[in-house]
């Protein structure tokens, strides 16, 4: 373990010495664990994600599993370039919060009386739970939910979850919106940006959030203006979403194995590759809600989300249609 490069990273980034102290107090601590248990001549500059999955769980059954531990984990993998224990750090922290905001976005639409009937005996699993542990709340929850709620209010409820994220994030757009002066300019200026950013990427062979940029990922961005973007068609947005590892759905040519590289869900993806466990697709509402928010800043009101594709509905890609208010319709001709 490098303490005083990490030290030095952390400091650079203007961390505070408790923070600092408290951070590298959890390293070690996660060395010692490797080499206790597995490995006396393991270090934490080259764990797996099997080794931080394993200290995880040690510090969920301690009360430790705090999101500032789990960040920490990931900005050290981060700093010695271990991009295992990086990407699978992210993957354990990324949406880990969807549980606790539907049981609160249940009780804002229904009241705590009927929330708490629908998530009676059953647990939220808890920040840290590996991607493979948690499909079985989903299922649970989403079938009590389908039972006894008409498919509309699902969805509504679904929609609004977008991983807790307030509009706030995304006031920006608002700006880039009433800047670009129109709904088209708005959508050519961000697909630019949206693509520079991968080239950046790409040639600095860095991640976009957990996956690689190839050639081939930025051929097919550049060439599906709906992929990341999202592209006006009639009176719709139409967003499909970029594969959650792109290379290698680009690769894959059996349709199973397509599907599961192109879902982001934690929640949901690991039954892809199941035979005895289906999930409702109207939990891929909740993505929808997730693409949805940030266009809502821009257009300064809310909107529906009509779900159009959904690997957990057989398709090899996830889409969405956003309805353009009547103005910005009529702002551009339609």
């Amino acid at each position: 373990m490098d303490e005083d490069g990490f030290k030095t990273y952390l400091t650079e980034r203007k961390s505070s010495e408790e923070i600092i102290s408290e951070a590298i107090k959890l390293m070690r601590q996660f060395e010692l664990f490797l080499q206790t248990n597995y490995n006396e001549s393991i270090s934490i500059d080259n764990a797996t994600g099997e080794d931080a999955e394993k200290f995880v769980k040690k510090l969920i059954d301690e009360g430790e599993n705090s999101l500032e531990n789990l960040v920490t984990i990931a900005r050290y993998g981060y700093f010695s370039r271990n991009e295992r224990l990086y990407v699978s750090m992210l993957e354990l922290v990324d949406g880990s919060d969807v549980g606790e905001v539907l049981f609160q976005k249940i009780g804002e639409a229904l009241g705590e009386s009927k929330r708490d009937l629908l998530f009676i005996d059953t647990e939220i699993p808890p920040l840290g739970t590996p991607s493979k542990d948690k499909p079985k709340f989903t299922k649970n929850i989403m079938e009590r939910m389908e039972t006894e709620l008409d498919t509309t209010t699902c969805q509504k409820i679904l929609s609004e979850v977008a991983h807790g994220i307030p509009k706030d994030h995304y006031k920006k757009e608002r700006e880039k919106f009433i800047e670009a002066g129109s709904l088209d300019e708005y959508l050519k200026r961000k697909r630019k940006q949206n693509i520079s950013t991968l080239e950046k990427h790409r040639e600095e062979g860095t991640l976009f959030f957990n996956q690689e940029i190839t050639d081939e990922v930025l051929e097919y961005v550049m060439s599906r203006p709906d992929v990341l973007t999202g592209e006006r068609r009639g009176d719709v947005i139409y967003h499909t979403k970029i594969p959650f590892l792109a290379h290698k759905y680009l690769k894959e040519k059996d349709p199973q194995m397509k599907r599961y590289y192109a879902c982001h869900c934690a929640w949901v993806r690991e039954t892809i590759l199941q035979d005895d466990m289906d999930i409702s697709p109207n939990f891929c509402y909740c993505s929808g809600g997730f693409t949805k928010q940030p266009w809502e800043v821009a257009f300064g009101q809310n909107l529906e989300v009509r779900m159009v594709k959904s690997v957990l509905q057989g398709d090899t890609e996830c889409a969405f249609e956003l309805p353009i208010p009547d103005e910005f319709l009529e702002e551009s001709g339609e």
